[in-house]
């Protein structure tokens, strides 16, 4: 086994998985630049390890994600420096991501806590847990492809109910529904969660990237394209009066 951890992830490789933990629980393990970035680099990283045939994502603390840092949203001096942010640069690594994902959502799972398991393969959800996604209420409209993959996943109505109205969903709806595959006590989570990264990670690595790429091709034209018309449309809506109104509420 090894290990390894940054400010904002910690990385543990056992057996054939790399288990990727988001680390900021004092924010909800909100995704700031650097939380980005470092689940960027851990996923390319896993891409290229020959000895990793599974990665299992999953949050510190009691949350899964809560979603974009909406402090790091309003400040607008946080991209001064003219990088790219780190949304966009994770994102094609992860909708490219050539090894069985694995996600086991701990707690709540809001904003990019719902549209990234989309780009998993296999969702394991505490039964306490909860996902929402905020979008139309902060003034800004949905990512990472989710305006194809969750129509795709779920259905037309359903999510269009989940994006118009914003409920919370539970584990037993997320399974219902298709967002995830298995709901389990908390308890027992990453546990079942690791058996069943183990159990694909003793597979011949080659045969899974191959069956991966193979599912990806029907799609990633689609998902690509769906994912740049939510970007401009993103950048057409942040910073308009209902977004800073929304974001203003937010701080109170």
């Amino acid at each position: 086994m090894s290990s390894s951890t940054t400010d904002v992830v910690t990385i543990r490789d056992s057996e054939g998985v790399r288990l990727l933990t988001l680390n900021r629980p004092e924010v909800l393990n909100a995704f700031n630049q650097a939380l980005w970035l470092a689940c960027r680099d851990a996923l390319a990283g896993a891409a290229e390890d020959p000895d990793i045939g599974c990665v299992v994502i999953t949050g510190e603390g009691r949350a899964f994600t809560a979603g974009q840092d909406l402090a790091e949203m309003a400040d607008p001096s946080a991209f001064a420096t003219g990088e790219e942010p780190g949304y966009r640069q994770l994102m094609p690594v992860l909708e490219t991501f050539p090894k069985p994902l694995i996600a086991a959502v701990n707690g709540v799972g809001v904003g990019i806590g719902l549209t990234m398991l989309l780009h998993c393969d296999l969702v394991l959800m505490a039964r306490e847990a909860r996902l929402k996604a905020p979008f139309v209420s902060l003034g800004v409209t949905t990512e990472a492809s989710a305006s194809l993959l969750l129509p795709a996943t779920v259905g037309w109505q359903e999510a269009a109910h989940l994006l118009f109205t914003e409920p919370w969903v539970d584990a037993d709806t997320a399974v219902r529904i298709g967002l995830a595959w298995r709901a389990v006590p908390r308890a027992n989570l990453l546990d079942e969660a690791m058996t069943l990264a183990r159990r694909i990670g003793s597979m011949p690595v080659r045969s899974l990237v191959a069956t991966k790429s193979l599912m990806l091709s029907a799609r990633l034209d689609a998902v690509r394209a769906a994912r740049s018309r939510e970007e401009a449309e993103f950048e057409r809506l942040v910073g308009s009066p209902e977004n800073q109104a929304a974001l203003r509420a937010f701080f109170g």
